[in-house]
């Protein structure tokens, strides 16, 4: 069930990470996402959604979502 919710959210992410233009946007997503993964291996979702909202307002500064 864990895999399933983690193959989930990826495909999720990676398919709107192409609809997502603004920082604010890709942080957004970026939590939900960081909220399910945490979810999904019990960890703190609040922790999740932090580092998730982190990442993806980062991604565009690193070259990682253009």
């Amino acid at each position: 069930m864990r895999i399933t919710k983690l193959v989930l959210a990826l495909a999720i992410a990676t398919g709107l990470s192409g609809c997502l233009e603004t920082d604010s946007e890709r942080a957004l997503a970026g939590a939900a996402a960081g909220a399910v993964v945490a979810d999904a291996f019990d960890a703190n979702v609040l922790a999740g959604a932090a580092a998730g909202a982190a990442g993806g307002a980062l991604c565009d500064d690193v070259r990682l979502c253009r």
